[in-house]
């Protein structure tokens, strides 16, 4: 049905029942009357229907949060409509014997399942196929019966369906069949990071990324919201001083404009910066506590001045004191080509100078890869002299790491797809040796399944979430399917 249609009824059902098929976490609903596959009604929530059980009985553990908010919601005069339902199929439910069965794959009680059916002796179950509206309908009508009419007729249309066909039909035969959840420790963990989805970004975005590959949700994986980070183009334009001329900036203007980016720079990076040492006369540019002091002298110009490194340890020894200052690693950040006299200076104290384009450039992988900087791995290149190179090495081989574990991960992607093609009704999972042998096939330098499993450990980290883990009775046993990819480009 692709053109727009009119229905003027709507199905009451708990309010719980219709966030879940809305959410895409169940396609069913429970009917105490057989309805006929192909109706269309919209979904009205109720506070209270056939529930035969408290919720907290009713309900699987991991909905129950869902399902005492979305009670909450109920109005006690007004109600919206979120979605529409067509009914695909009916199914009577006489006996209890695959009621056990039938649980897992609802967000029903194995109890509340046997308790419904001891009570009404019938009741049907409805696999419905839910498509969003628009916009939410308000309706101020009391509801006392299975069904309403509606005051007026809604236009409705598939354009928004919550699982797309393929996705539709996977869950439908898996119910009809009642073939065991096929990963319920990711619904577990769905769960459990459910609640950090408002504040953390990072966990909605895992959040959606594991509905997708439960089909709970056909939207395509979401990506995080995108930050202002203009600014980063400006770090190594504010430390030649580019601007200067063309904004008629002091000295001192420049200069502070650039302490004050690369204070910006290095806390993005991950360093607590102390404010208790800010610049000016007499003061350190930059002072980082953690994760490891080191003291900074911002220069803005063409090139750095001669006795930059002296000034840096006579400020750094004054305000620091003599033991937390030698324990510090120190570094300059500046314009230009060191000459032979800072570059001697710096051997003899121990000193790293970087440009402000390789600041620039450690910020803008920083921003593109936001876990892949280790400062204290870090650490080990900021030796004595001009380092820019260092850097350089240190974001190529991370850069390195980074493209090795895309690759094992598209390695499963790969092997999923290619399973799909004969077993399309589940969501296929690979040991480590099979994981192995497909990317060897292609890449070299070839890895062995020790180092396969260290990856694969790492990547279906809770805290990464690209790929999903089934744990074996040992480590070789271990089972790993594609959640997400991995994007380098």
């Amino acid at each position: 049905m692709n053109n727009s249609a009119v229905i003027n009824t709507a199905i009451c059902l708990p309010a719980p029942d219709i966030e879940a098929l809305i959410q895409g976490r169940t396609i069913v609903a429970m009917s105490k009357n057989y309805i006929v596959p192909e109706r269309q009604f919209a979904l009205y929530p109720m506070d209270s229907s056939i529930n035969v059980l408290p919720v907290e009985q009713y309900y699987h553990t991991n909905f129950l949060a869902n399902a005492k908010t979305a009670l909450t919601q109920v109005g006690v005069e007004t109600i919206s409509i979120k979605a529409w339902v067509r009914c695909e199929k009916c199914e009577p439910l006489h006996n209890t014997e695959s009621l056990s069965a039938l649980s897992p794959l609802t967000i029903w009680t194995t109890e509340a399942l046997k308790e419904i059916l001891r009570q009404r002796h019938n009741i049907f179950l409805l696999y419905l196929r839910v498509y969003q509206l628009p916009k939410l309908i308000t309706l101020s009508i009391n509801a006392n019966s299975q069904f309403i009419y509606l005051n007026e007729p809604l236009t409705i249309s598939e354009a928004k369906p919550v699982l797309n066909d393929r996705s539709f039909a996977q869950r439908k035969h898996q119910l009809e069949n009642r073939q065991p959840l096929l990963h319920p420790e990711l619904e577990e963990l769905q769960s459990a990071i459910a609640s950090l989805t408002i504040s953390q970004p990072a966990a909605k975005q895992l959040d959606d990324d594991i509905k997708v590959f439960l089909g709970w949700s056909s939207d395509k994986l979401i990506k995080q919201p995108t930050l202002d980070l203009a600014w980063i183009n400006n770090i190594a334009k504010l430390g030649d001083r580019s601007i200067e001329l063309e904004q008629k900036k002091s000295n001192y203007q420049a200069g502070t404009d650039f302490e004050n980016i690369a204070r910006q720079s290095l806390e993005f990076l991950g360093f607590k910066v102390e404010n208790a040492y800010k610049g000016g006369a007499g003061g350190l540019d930059l002072f980082c506590s953690k994760p490891y002091p080191i003291v900074c002298e911002c220069k803005a110009g063409r090139l750095i001045p001669s006795g930059t490194v002296e000034e840096l340890i006579k400020l750094g020894g004054m305000h620091l004191g003599g033991n937390q200052f030698l324990d510090s690693a120190k570094l300059v950040i500046g314009p230009g080509n060191p000459s032979t006299d800072i570059l001697k200076a710096a051997q003899k104290w121990k000193v790293s100078i970087i440009n402000a384009m390789t600041l620039q450039k450690l910020v803008e992988f920083k921003a593109k890869y936001p876990g892949a900087i280790n400062l204290v791995e870090l650490q080990q290149y900021l030796e004595p002299g001009q380092i820019d190179y260092k850097i350089d090495e240190y974001i190529e081989k991370t850069e390195k790491d980074i493209k090795l574990r895309s690759q094992i991960i598209t390695a499963v992607k790969e092997l999923s797809e290619q399973d799909n093609e004969t077993s399309k009704a589940r969501h296929p999972s690979f040991t480590i040796t099979e994981i192995r042998v497909h990317y060897n096939a292609t890449h070299n330098p070839r890895l062995n399944d020790e180092a396969v499993h260290d990856l694969l450990i790492e990547l279906s980290s809770p805290l990464t979430g690209y790929l999903g883990r089934i744990k074996g009775s040992n480590w070789n046993s271990d089972r790993f399917y594609f959640l997400r990819n991995l994007p380098i480009n």
